[in-house]
């Protein structure tokens, strides 16, 4: 007798799968790095937000955080790892395996 193939829900990243985190590896996979503001704005979450699910992914090394300064302006930008370009790629292609296509 033969064992069924695992469900594919069982290979999505539970990190990634938040839908705020989720939103943000998006934003992400489209560009090499977002300002902190313009990710802030392009997903709709507060200052707060932002900050601990960034954290979160960076932590987990799918994003790196870059702090610099424009003058004296200090400046927060984010971008994907290597990793976190994989992980995230993997986790669409798990999403279309459960939606059959």
């Amino acid at each position: 007798m033969t064992t069924p193939a695992e469900h594919p829900r069982h290979q999505l990243n539970e990190v990634v799968h938040s839908p705020v985190r989720f939103s943000i590896m998006a934003a992400l996979s489209k560009a090499e790095s977002l300002d902190f503001k313009d990710l802030r704005d392009a997903i709709q979450v507060s200052d707060s937000v932002l900050s601990k699910q960034l954290s979160i992914l960076e932590k987990a090394e799918f994003v790196k955080i870059k702090k610099s300064f424009a003058g004296k302006m200090p400046r927060t930008s984010a971008s994907l790892t290597g990793t976190g370009r994989d992980v995230w790629a993997a986790h669409l292609q798990t999403l279309r395996d459960i939606a059959g296509g």
